[in-house]
C-alpha cells in the first residue's frame, strides 16, 4: 500500500512537514518515490498568485527547447525557484539535469480572455509540452497552472526533500498533499507517481481500481483533452472529479454518487432518488472497484477525504482551527499536529466525503444519505 498525507494550514508550511508524516509511516511506503502538491503558496510566490507557474524536470537540451517553446508563444519568466542538487544521484534518487520550477507572465494578447478560455489553454501549453518531452526523453512536465508546484521523484520520499533542499523558505504552501509510493510496476514512471492535477482539481490515491479499463474508456470519450496521460489506474479519479464538477456541474457532494452510487433499496430512499438513479445510469462506468481511500484539493482549496464500500484503506483526519491534516495513519497525525484534540479526529465510512474548507475552521461531513445540493 501507499501512504498519504495532506495537511491545509493558515500559515504556509514546508513541504518537509508533510514528508516527516511519510517517514513515520514508512512501513506503509516502499521508498520508490514520492510526490508533492503544493498550492496557496507563500514566500516569493505570495504576490504572484495569477502567474501560471511551470514544474517540472528537464534535461540541458530540454530546457533549451522549452525556452524557445515559450517565447515563441510569448510567454516570458516571472520568476524561477534554482533547485541545485548535487551532481550525483544518490541513495537511489536518479540524476537530473533541472528540476524547475517558474512562474511566468501571460501573453500581452491573453490580458482581456476570459478565464475559461485561459485555463483551457494552459492545460493544452502543459498537453503540448507533455508531449513534446516524450518525444525526446528530455522533458517530465507535472503543472503548468496559477499557484501551484508539482514535485516529483524517485527515491525514499524524506531522501528527496533533503537531496533537493526542499527545507528553503521560499518554497512554502498552505495546502501540501504528498504520496509516498509503493511500487506495483517493475519500471517507474513519474507519471504515474501521485498526485495527479486537471485544471485545478488534484487527487492522490491509496489503492487500486479494477475497474481502471472501463472508466477509462469512457473518459476518453468525452472530447475533453485533459482526459489523458493513463499510466496509473488512479488517475482517474482525478478526471472524474473534474468531470462532475466541471463537466456537469455538480458539487462535492455528488463525487461519491458517481464512484460508490448507493445500492438499490438506499437509492428508492434517498430525497434526490429519481436524480440519483439517472445519475447512476448515465455514469454508470465511472463506477470504481476498490479498496480506495483517495484525497483530493479543490479550486476553491477545500480539501476532502472518501473511501469506497470496502474500506479496506485507512484514512484519518483531525487538526484544530486554522490546521487541519488528512493521513493514511493516525501516527501521521500525531507527527505533525501532536496536541490536537483527539477525540475530535474522524474517519471516514463508506458513505461519508469529509471536507475542510478554505477557512480551515473545521471538518465538515456529507453523507450520500443527506440530500443533494442541486438545483433540480
Amino acid at each position: 500500500m501507499c501512504r498519504l498525507f495532506a495537511i491545509t494550514s493558515k500559515t504556509p508550511l514546508s513541504p518537509m512537514t508533510a514528508l516527516e508524516a511519510l517517514d513515520v509511516m514508512r512501513e506503509g511506503h516502499d521508498g520508490s518515490g514520492v510526490g508533492l502538491f503544493l498550492r496557496d503558496l507563500g514566500g516569493p510566490f505570495e504576490n504572484m498568485k495569477d502567474a501560471p507557474i511551470l514544474s517540472g524536470i528537464f534535461t540541458e537540451d530540454g530546457l533549451k527547447r522549452l525556452d524557445v517553446f515559450m517565447m515563441n508563444i510569448g510567454f516570458m519568466t516571472k520568476y524561477k525557484l534554482s533547485v541545485k542538487v548535487p551532481k550525483r544521484g544518490k541513495n537511489g534518487i536518479p540524476k537530473r539535469d533541472v528540476y524547475l520550477v517558474r512562474a511566468y507572465e501571460y501573453p500581452e494578447e491573453w490580458e482581456d480572455v476570459a478565464w475559461d478560455e485561459k485555463s483551457r489553454r494552459l492545460m493544452m501549453i502543459r498537453l503540448k509540452l507533455r508531449e513534446m518531452g516524450e518525444a525526446h526523453n528530455d522533458m517530465i512536465v507535472f503543472s503548468f497552472w496559477p499557484d501551484v508546484i508539482m514535485i516529483k521523484e524517485i527515491g525514499d520520499p524524506l531522501s528527496v526533500g533533503f537531496h533537493l533542499q526542499l527545507d528553503r523558505k521560499d518554497l512554502e504552501a498552505r495546502i501540501i498533499m504528498a504520496q509516498g509510493r509503493q511500487n506495483t510496476n517493475y519500471d517507474i514512471n513519474l507519471y504515474a507517481c501521485h498526485p495527479f492535477f486537471v485544471q485545478g482539481y488534484s487527487t492522490m490515491t491509496n489503492g487500486e481500481n479494477t475497474a481502471f479499463t472501463p472508466i477509462k474508456e469512457f473518459l476518453s470519450t468525452r472530447g475533453f483533452p485533459g482526459y489523458a496521460g493513463f499510466q496509473s489506474d488512479s488517475v482517474v479519479f482525478t478526471h472524474i472529479l473534474h468531470y462532475a464538477i466541471s463537466q456537469l456541474g455538480l458539487g462535492i457532494d455528488a463525487y461519491k454518487h458517481i464512484i460508490t452510487p448507493l445500492q438499490d433499496e438506499h437509492i428508492e430512499e434517498h430525497p434526490n432518488s429519481d436524480f440519483l438513479k439517472h445519475l447512476r445510469q448515465s455514469c454508470r462506468r465511472l463506477i470504481i472497484d476498490g479498496p480506495n481511500c483517495v484525497i483530493g484539493c479543490l479550486p476553491d482549496h477545500s480539501l476532502f477525504m472518501v473511501q469506497d464500500r470496502k474500506k479496506l484503506r485507512p484514512g484519518v483526519l483531525g487538526g484544530w482551527p486554522g490546521m487541519y491534516a488528512f493521513s493514511s495513519e493516525i501516527c501521521g497525525l500525531d507527527a505533525v499536529i501532536p496536541g490536537r484534540d483527539h477525540s475530535k479526529d474522524f474517519q471516514p465510512m463508506y458513505l461519508d466525503t469529509a471536507i475542510v474548507g478554505p477557512d480551515r475552521r473545521e471538518i465538515s461531513i456529507c453523507r450520500q444519505t443527506d440530500p443533494l445540493n442541486i438545483s433540480n
